[in-house]
């Protein structure tokens, strides 16, 4: 099913016209809508111990904070009429300001998620929970790179396998994406073999079921050559030049605590193009 609903995490003006582009870009497959997300903080009042002069809430704070989120609407909204696609604007205050937790309930009746990589030089762009916007949502995320341009680009896409549930979800949710392609790689690093298969047909099976729907798919088995493998999956990007990459969201628990694994944090630290990662 092609997306129809698109939630567009929206940090500020940084990042506004970057992500509706992006969002567009999917919405556009099939006509859909987009539902941009912003969260403001919510200044509260000090709280202090008895005998302690406390801080009041500050209403200047909070009056700003709100025309900023208005005044991002407005952009917003111009954003979409540029982009021919329909929109609706979600503002929030929350205790947090993070956009991306205010955005959890809107992904739940949405298709796919869009969200621009932090830029590490622009303090001003902020860090959001990312976390919990890809383990909380069950929906995908599309990550853009804070150096991408649009258009969004699906000519050539590879998808990261390795037989796992998080990398079915994700190629299965590429659909929409993967039947645009003209090219799609079927991307294993150091495939292991098991009691199902030997490790050169690692990935036949799911080649074969894309092609069931009209997609065809080249399943390259990869050496990491000892480097890590992220980086492997980063030297393959650059290799073919691949517009977009699919992949799993893998994590490592801390407690109850949810965190990126390995190869999942270093996509997303050094992201060279499109990332759709899927729980």
């Amino acid at each position: 099913m092609d997306p129809k609903t698109v939630v567009a995490v929206i940090r500020g003006e940084e990042d506004l016209q970057r992500v509706v582009s992006a969002a567009a870009g999917v919405a556009g497959i099939d006509k859909g809508h987009i539902i941009g997300i912003h969260s403001e903080p919510s200044p509260a009042a000090y709280v202090p111990a008895i005998g302690m002069e406390g801080i009041p809430y500050d209403t200047g704070i909070a009056e700003a904070n709100r025309k900023r989120m208005a005044d991002l609407g407005e952009r917003f909204n111009k954003a979409c009429e540029g982009e021919l696609v329909s929109c609706e604007w979600r503002g929030f205050e929350s205790f947090s300001g993070d956009s991306a937790i205010s955005s959890i309930t809107s992904a739940f009746s949405a298709d796919i998620v869009v969200v621009q990589q932090a830029d590490p030089d622009n303090s001003a762009s902020g860090e959001i929970n990312l976390e919990a916007l890809i383990f909380e949502t069950g929906r995908p995320v599309l990550m853009i790179p804070y150096t991408w341009s649009a258009p969004l680009k699906m000519g050539r896409i590879i998808i990261a396998w390795n037989g796992k549930k998080e990398a079915a979800r994700a190629a299965f949710d590429a659909l929409p994406f993967l039947k645009k392609a003209s090219s799609v790689e079927i991307l294993l690093i150091d495939p292991q073999e098991n009691d199902e298969h030997s490790a050169t047909m690692a990935g036949a099976e799911i080649a074969v079921s894309l092609e069931r729907h009209g997609i065809r798919a080249e399943v390259v088995n990869q050496p990491s050559g000892g480097i890590p493998v992220g980086e492997a999956i980063e030297n393959r990007i650059s290799e073919t030049g691949a517009d977009m990459l699919v992949m799993g969201a893998y994590s490592r628990s801390r407690v109850s605590e949810m965190l990126f694994g390995g190869v999942t944090r270093t996509m997303l630290n050094s992201m060279m193009v499109p990332v759709m990662m899927s729980r």
